[in-house]
């Protein structure tokens, strides 16, 4: 299947069929040479390994994942495992991850597996994207990756290439759009292997060459075909409406600091205890709400002498 000439918007000329075919060729060939040798890639991996990894790998780096993934795999090799096992021990072996309730959300979707499946993953994306905390991106990561698929993998380094690479700007918009979708899919091969092929590579170079802050432009196999690059390195025009997430001060650090004494903790911890995290009474009281909220963390004892827990 040949691809389509892609254009973004209305506003830019279309790219041609063979540039994105050499683009394609160029960087697949780079990531045989320079691909990390990460464990949810090696030839023994399994669909639900796969998954693990793109769940922990959202908003977290590589260097942080790798070993908890593979503590994570040992503990819990297959869905079933997985499903079987306690929220509060599902959260502690999450760790310092972030965004914790990833973790009851994967617990959750092996549930879901064990239950509707059989245990193993399916290949439809619609099945897939039915189960809970997989969405989009996650679906067609797991086809590709897991599966080997032909499917339209868009996260952000996937993103970042091509807005530099087809759209010569330098950052693509906050939120994904349509015309992106439709960019991203001109330039997914027409065969199952092929398209697997690019979606690893792509986001590889998004990841190590074509980076937010510092790309490697020397290094970059496609520098020669790079919109970004002929046009002068143009600034990001939509720097004014992308957000800057400070850690300190935040809720997030208030709700982390709980959840890291209630790992530690062996007995539930006391309402004194939980005080002691945070000086600041109507912000620690709120993010502990939310826990609650978000069943992350559970009371017990009276109202009068709350204590602390994770879920049982």
């Amino acid at each position: 299947m040949s691809p389509v000439p892609a254009a973004a918007s209305p506003d830019l000329e279309p790219v041609p069929a063979e540039e994105i075919a050499e683009i394609r060729d160029l960087t697949v060939d780079w990531f045989v040479g320079h691909a990390r040798d990460l464990p949810w890639r090696a030839e023994d991996r399994t669909p639900y390994g796969v998954l693990v990894s793109e769940v922990m790998l959202q908003q977290t780096p590589v260097v942080r994942v790798e070993p908890a993934w593979r503590a994570w795999m040992t503990r819990w090799p297959t869905p079933a495992d997985l499903a079987a096992a306690a929220p509060a021990d599902v959260l502690r072996a999450w760790d310092r991850l972030g965004y914790p309730r990833r973790a009851l959300r994967l617990r959750d979707c092996a549930r879901a597996v064990v239950e509707r499946h059989g245990g193993e993953l399916p290949t439809d994306d619609t099945e897939l994207r039915a189960l809970p905390g997989i969405g989009e991106y996650t679906a067609a990561a797991v086809r590709a990756f897991a599966h080997g698929l032909r499917s339209t993998v868009l996260d952000t380094n996937v993103r970042r290439v091509l807005a530099r690479v087809a759209e010569g700007i330098a950052l693509p918009a906050p939120a994904l759009t349509a015309a992106e979708r439709r960019l991203a899919g001109a330039f997914v091969p027409g065969d199952d292997a092929a398209a697997a092929r690019w979606a690893a590579a792509s986001m590889e170079l998004g990841a190590l060459v074509c980076t937010a802050r510092s790309p490697r432009c020397e290094a970059c196999p496609v520098r020669g075909l790079c919109a970004w690059r002929a046009a002068g390195f143009p600034a990001d025009a939509h720097a004014g409406r992308r957000r800057t997430q400070a850690w300190a001060g935040t809720d997030r650090q208030v709700r982390g600091r709980i959840m890291a004494l209630l790992r530690e903790a062996l007995e539930p911890a006391p309402a004194f205890a939980i005080a002691a995290v945070w000086s600041d009474d109507v912000q620690r009281e709120r993010c502990l709400a939310s826990l609650l909220a978000d069943g992350l963390v559970e009371q017990v004892g009276s109202d009068e002498e709350p204590a602390y827990r994770l879920p049982s």
